[in-house]
C-alpha cells in the first residue's frame, strides 16, 4: 500500500501539522526498518534487543544533526536593558546571532574574544578575600555604625544603672556594664545556615562577654542565632572563633534580648557580673568565598560604548581618519553591528550596549532529540542512519570479524559523504544567477 493511500490531498491541506512532512521519516520508523533489514538469521546481525537499536540510532541522529541535517533552530527575542539573552533550553552550538531592522533585513552580531564574565569574589576594601561585613570595626573616632544601649532593667537586677559602653579617646570601646547590656549592629548580613569567623582584641577585668550573631529574620521569639564562646578569664588577649548561626530560640531567649532584631553583638550576660573591659579590632566575616552579583568587566563592557558604534559616512574623519585608509585595522571590529559573548557557566550570551532594545535571532544547533516531535531524519540521510547503527552495533561486539567491522565504517562515511551533498541543494540555475556577476563569463 502506497504512503499515501491513508491521508487524501484535502485532509493534507486541512491539517498544517501534515504540511511538509512526507520528506522525513520518524526515528521510530528508522528502527523498526532497521531490526526487518539487518536483524535476523543469515544477516550481519543475528539477534539485538531493540533497545540497544534505540540507543545507537540516538547517537546516529546526534552525529547527523551535528554535521549533516539541517538542524539549524531558532529563537528571536528583544534584548532588554540587561544586555543578555537566556541559552534555549536545547542549545548545543550557536550558528549566527543577527539583529533584524525596520525592513527585515539580518545584520550580522559578531564575536568578541576579548573579554568575558568572569566570577567574581567578594573583597572588603583592603582587598581581603573575605569581605568585612562590620563598619568601623577598630572604633577609630568614634562609635558610629555601632548602637549601645542597656536593656530593661527588670532582665538586669544586678547593676540596672550601671554606664553603657563608651567610646574611648584611644580608639577602642570601654565597657562598664551590668548583665544583658550589649553593643551591636542591625545593618549587617548575617544569614543562617552560614559560619563566620569573628576575631577581636579583649581586655577582660571583671565579669564575662560573649558575641551572638542572629540571622535577620525579622522575627523576635524565632531569631536563627548563635553565641559565640563566653570569655570570663581576666586578662588581654585575641580571640578568633567560627560561629555557625544554627539555632532557633524560644520565647525564653528572646526576652529583652532579639527586641532589637539585633545582627552583630557583645552581650554581657553571665552570671551576675558586670563585665568591666574593652574591645577593640573587632572583624566578622562569612568563610565560605562569596561572589558578586556580576563581575566588574561585564560591568564595564556592557556600560561602554562599543567601537563598532560608527556612523554610516564611511568617509568622515571619525571612521576613515587617515584619508581613506584605517591602517592596522582588525578585521572583526570593521563593523557596525555590535559584538557578543556566550557565557558558558550562566548560560547567557551578553550584547554590547548597542544591541539594547533590537530585536535579536539566535540560529544554533541541536542534537535532534529534544521532543518526540523533532526525532526524524530527512529521506535523503536515511540510509546513512541505517550505516551509523550498523557500525555503531558491529564495532562494540566481540567476536565480529575485524574486516566486517571496517566495512560497515567505510560504508557509513560514504553514506553520510552523500547525504551531505544530497542536502546541500545546490541547484545549477541559482548558482548560475549567482557567477554572473564575477569576472568569469558563465554560459547555459
Amino acid at each position: 500500500m502506497g504512503l499515501l493511500n491513508n491521508i487524501s490531498q484535502a485532509e493534507y491541506y486541512l491539517d498544517s501539522g501534515s504540511w511538509g512532512k512526507y520528506q522525513f521519516t520518524s526515528l521510530d520508523d528508522i528502527i523498526s526498518g532497521f531490526i526487518i533489514s539487518h536483524v535476523g538469521n543469515d544477516k550481519v546481525i543475528s539477534s539485538i534487543k531493540r533497545a540497544d537499536v534505540q540507543y545507537h540510532a540516538k547517537r546516529g541522529l546526534q552525529e547527523l544533526n551535528f554535521d549533516t541535517l539541517k538542524s539549524i533552530k531558532s529563537q528571536e527575542l528583544e534584548i532588554p536593558a540587561s544586555l543578555t539573552m537566556v541559552l534555549p533550553q536545547d542549545y548545543v552550538n550557536y550558528v549566527k546571532l543577527v539583529w533584524s531592522d525596520s525592513a527585515g533585513i539580518e545584520h550580522n552580531i559578531y564575536p568578541t574574544s576579548k573579554t568575558s564574565n568572569p566570577i567574581a569574589i567578594n573583597q572588603d576594601p583592603s582587598g581581603d578575600i573575605f569581605e568585612e561585613i562590620l563598619t568601623n570595626n577598630s572604633f577609630g573616632s568614634d562609635l558610629s555604625d555601632w548602637t549601645v544601649s542597656s536593656n530593661n532593667p527588670a532582665n538586669n537586677s544586678t547593676n540596672p544603672s550601671a554606664a553603657p559602653y563608651t567610646w574611648n579617646s584611644s580608639g577602642y570601646v570601654d565597657a562598664d556594664a551590668g548583665r544583658y547590656k550589649k553593643i551591636y549592629q542591625s545593618s549587617t548580613d548575617i544569614l543562617a545556615g552560614r559560619t563566620y569567623r569573628v576575631s577581636y582584641d579583649l581586655t577582660l577585668v571583671q565579669g564575662s562577654v560573649q558575641v551572638i550573631l542572629i540571622a535577620d529574620d525579622g522575627t523576635a521569639t524565632e531569631a536563627t542565632y548563635k553565641s559565640g564562646q563566653v570569655q570570663d578569664t581576666v586578662g588581654s588577649y585575641t580571640v578568633t572563633q567560627d560561629i555557625t548561626v544554627n539555632h532557633t530560640s524560644t520565647a525564653s531567649w528572646a526576652i529583652g534580648m532579639w527586641n532589637n532584631n539585633v545582627n552583630f553583638s557583645f552581650d554581657s550576660r553571665h552570671a551576675t557580673d558586670n563585665f568591666i573591659g574593652t574591645i577593640d579590632n573587632v572583624t566578622c566575616h562569612d568563610i565560605e568565598l562569596t561572589t558578586q552579583v556580576e563581575s566588574d568587566t561585564w560591568s564595564a563592557y556592557k556600560g561602554a560604548t562599543p567601537s563598532e558604534n560608527t556612523t554610516n559616512n564611511y568617509i568622515d574623519d571619525k571612521y576613515w581618519p587617515m584619508d581613506g585608509s584605517r591602517y592596522g585595522l582588525d578585521p572583526q571590529h570593521a563593523q557596525a553591528n555590535g559584538s557578543f559573548y556566550i557565557d558558558q557557566n550562566t548560560g547567557k550570551v551578553h550584547f554590547s550596549s548597542n544591541i539594547s532594545g533590537k530585536t535579536v535571532t539566535l540560529k544554533y544547533i541541536s542534537d535532534g532529540l529534544g521532543t518526540d516531535e523533532e526525532m526524524v531524519v530527512h529521506k535523503f540521510a536515511e540510509e546513512a542512519l541505517y550505516k551509523h547503527i550498523a557500525y555503531g552495533i558491529l564495532s562494540t561486539r566481540t567476536n565480529t570479524p575485524e574486516y566486517i567491522v571496517r566495512r560497515f565504517k567505510r560504508e557509513k562515511f560514504t553514506e553520510t559523504r552523500k547525504a551531505k551533498l544530497r542536502l546541500s541543494n545546490l541547484k545549477l540555475e541559482e548558482l548560475t544567477q549567482i557567477l554572473r556577476g564575477k569576472s568569469k563569463h558563465i554560459k547555459h
